[in-house]
């Protein structure tokens, strides 16, 4: 066998597949009973949108645009159903996929017993299988909806940066991945304590990228620049200090990145404010103080409500490795379970009781208050899914976007919730040019429920049609399709 002909037709081969997936798909023609703007809060009703090349072309009626079709233009007639953009989810974990159900004597074990033996066991992985599992994870996201997504950490050393480019490059189905590489934090503040001495610095540095001193910051940031990063994610705890975190926000923003900084209890958040971050990821024991300095340096707050309501005690129970001893407490007490969110719920609480011994106010009352607080501030806020737990039963995409709307349970009006993940995310992200609205010019990321979802923002859920690019990932209406 003649190996030297062989190759250049393999070659061959490949690289006219590729082509093959990134050439732009036809002209199409969607329409629809109805189309809301999240930006404006309008609907169109019948609406239409015409694509040509990826990007849309023009939305109107759709008399309007079949006269601009032209007579080979694909129609897509999705019926009564609502369109909308597609949805971003600005925090994700799509390399990771946590079981949460350690038996309790395990949990025991570590200082982060809910979390740190499943993030052990997913380091520990072959960095291959993590990215082959992450292909999984943003395939299931993208069949949700999610046409966009920003992965903050967690993927080894550039597991995100390489599925983003095989993604990109039509070798796996995904959606759009800003991907953050390592995240950055001091030493002492990370996931995992205690390991062994001799292996902890190489067990570490598969995930992190420590920067004890404002050099360190800086390097840190230019070693993430190299593997092509499209954003810098930074662990704020209370050891991080404001010129550190400034050296790493200065040099990301040299390179034109912006720094997401999470930061959950009062002191971190200063820290990311004084720093100069770009967004404050989880935030939940941000003050009124830090939110009137957050928007007046127009910083985002990124929601993260994961943990809000039942949802540990839920995946818990579709489990089959939790003692029945653990089943009364995880439902007396869902988020105070988790050691790091009773400590927050305590904080949250302290600071915005103005009686700090009151007793009767419930945990999900003290995440309304969140709520309730960054929507009375005027800050700059999105969402996202914070996802990196396995839910028997369901797709990574159906446990994610089942985590928004607990954000309307919390009190925020149906349009911000979309909003929080649809425009809010796209400028957050400094991709408002792009995605975010269905618009002349972006890209043709499209998602389409059933009814409407401003009157039951659940529909969500419920994505019937997904659109990504011009080409059509999902279609539940398919007895609607005609050439």
């Amino acid at each position: 066998m003649n190996v030297s002909r062989i190759f250049p037709l393999a070659v061959g081969i490949l690289t006219a597949t590729e082509l093959a997936a990134q050439s732009p798909s036809p002209t199409t023609l969607v329409k629809a009973g109805r189309l809301l703007d999240p930006r404006s809060g309008n609907v169109w009703s019948p609406a239409a949108v015409l694509i040509d090349g990826g990007k849309i072309k023009q939305v109107g009626t759709p008399s309007e645009l079949q006269a601009h079709a032209g007579g080979d233009a694909k129609t897509i007639d999705l019926g009564t159903a609502t369109l909308l953009p597609g949805l971003i989810d600005s925090h994700t974990h799509l390399l990771m996929d946590d079981i949460v159900g350690q038996h309790q004597a395990e949990r025991a074990r570590h200082l982060n017993g809910g979390y740190a033996p499943a993030q052990l066991l997913a380091i520990d992985e072959s960095p291959s299988k993590r990215v082959l599992i992450g292909a999984q994870m943003a395939r299931e996201d993208l069949e949700s909806g999610f046409t966009t997504v920003r992965n903050l950490g967690h993927s080894g050393i550039d597991g995100d940066t390489e599925l983003r480019d095989a993604i990109n490059a039509g070798r796996v189905p995904g959606p759009r991945i800003l991907a953050c590489g390592r995240k950055l934090e001091t030493r002492g503040e990370t996931y995992v304590q205690n390991l062994n001495p001799a292996l902890a610095d190489a067990i570490l540095q598969q995930e992190f990228l420590f920067i004890d001193g404002a050099d360190r910051a800086r390097e840190a940031v230019r070693q993430n620049v190299f593997h092509n990063v499209d954003v810098i994610k930074v662990t704020a705890e209370e050891n991080l200090t404001v010129p550190e975190l400034a050296a790493a926000v200065e040099e990301a923003h040299r390179n034109h990145l912006k720094v997401a900084v999470h930061a959950v209890d009062k002191t971190s958040i200063q820290t990311a404010i004084d720093a100069g971050a770009d967004s404050i990821e989880h935030g939940n024991g941000v003050t009124d103080e830090q939110l009137k300095q957050m928007r007046d340096k127009g910083m985002f707050l990124d929601f993260t409500p994961t943990s809000y309501g039942d949802f540990f005690t839920r995946v818990f129970e579709a489990t089959i490795v939790e003692d029945l001893t653990l089943r009364p407490e995880r439902i007396g007490a869902d988020e105070p379970h988790r050691q790091r969110y009773n400590n927050l719920v305590q904080q949250i609480r302290n600071s915005w009781l103005k009686s700090p011994d009151k007793s009767d106010v419930s945990d999900d009352q003290v995440y309304n208050s969140l709520v309730q607080r960054v929507l009375k501030s005027g800050v700059k806020f999105a969402a996202g899914s914070d996802m990196d737990w396995h839910y028997p039963g369901k797709t990574r995409g159906q446990t994610s976007v089942g985590r928004f709307p607990t954000l309307h349970e919390a009190g925020m009006a149906s349009l911000d919730v979309i909003r929080a993940i649809t425009t809010n995310a796209a400028e957050m992200l400094g991709w408002q040019d792009r995605i975010g609205t269905l618009e002349s010019g972006k890209f043709a990321d499209l998602v389409a429920v059933s009814g409407d979802p401003i009157a039951d923002v659940s529909e969500l859920e419920r994505v019937r049609f997904v659109m990504k690019d011009g080409r059509v990932i999902r279609n539940d209406f398919q007895q609607n399709q005609s050439k």
